[in-house]
């Protein structure tokens, strides 16, 4: 068993079968993609289905591969325990009640993240950005409430299909944010009626679209720079204790040589 997981272990971190597992990601990317054609699907349908059947047992094979090599160290990893949740939703019956869950199947495409490395350190830097952003939605959600409440108090009556409520108004408030149509659509017309509701769309929009939003940036650039910064220390870490550990081997080299030398007899 020791023997097996052993070469268990040295398959799985060969280069090539990472590259032959992200080839077979993109494949099944592709041919879920073609699914999608009734034209393809009337010609080649049977030929997908089977490909996408062989490529889901792939996977299902390499999960298993990974726990048998190292199990422990497999549910210590959050990006191996995330690749067993999306290939255990593709391996949902999708029949009956349950064949909307056929569309799910394209979240196997999701594995790239956990196979590219330069994915993962944007996920990871994403995840560590959420507390910050989390008091940026909470200050956001104060000014859209407050927003909200003024402009219901002044356009219901006028304008109920924008203003009608808290939640219409707010809606119409995050469309203003996203600057979608928010002059021509909404304001403008808001202003024929009410000349000087720009004194309220207008710090509205500086203050989310110009400033929050900005700051939601600022946060998760902050996050991906430490995240970079984390794994540059751990890479120099790394460097720092292999050279340690090849001086350490050049001493012991040096210190036998001088062993020899010395017991060597002159002349």
């Amino acid at each position: 068993m020791l023997t097996l997981r052993l070469k268990l272990q040295q398959v799985l971190a060969r280069p090539a079968f990472e590259k032959f597992i992200l080839t077979l990601i993109a494949l099944n990317a592709v041919t879920l993609g073609m699914e999608t054609s009734n034209a393809i699907m009337a010609q080649t349908g049977n030929l997908l289905l089977y490909v996408d059947k062989i490529i889901l047992a792939v996977f299902v094979l390499e999960l298993v591969a990974r726990m048998v090599a190292d199990f422990r160290g497999f549910w210590k990893d959050p990006w191996r325990i995330f690749d067993f949740v999306i290939v255990s939703i593709a391996l949902i019956p999708a029949s009956g009640a349950l064949a909307v869950l056929r569309a799910f199947r394209i979240l196997r495409v999701l594995r790239l993240v956990s196979s590219v490395q330069a994915m993962r350190r944007v996920v990871s830097g994403l995840l560590s950005a959420l507390p910050g952003m989390g008091s940026i939605l909470l200050l956001l959600g104060l000014i859209f409430y407050v927003f909200a409440v003024i402009s219901t108090k002044l356009f219901a009556a006028s304008f109920p299909e924008w203003f009608g409520s808290i939640g219409e108004s707010s809606y119409t408030l995050f469309q203003i944010m996203t600057l979608e149509s928010w002059s021509m659509g909404i304001v403008r017309p808001v202003m024929a009626e009410f000349p000087y509701a720009w004194m309220l769309f207008v710090p509205f929009i500086i203050a989310t679209a110009f400033t929050v939003l900005n700051l939601f940036i600022g946060v998760i650039v902050d996050a991906m720079q430490s995240e970079h910064a984390i794994e540059a220390h751990a890479e120099r870490d790394a460097m720092k204790h292999e050279t340690g550990l090849i001086l350490k081997e050049v001493r012991e080299l040096r210190a036998e040589l001088a062993l020899m030398k010395a017991k060597t007899p002159a002349g």
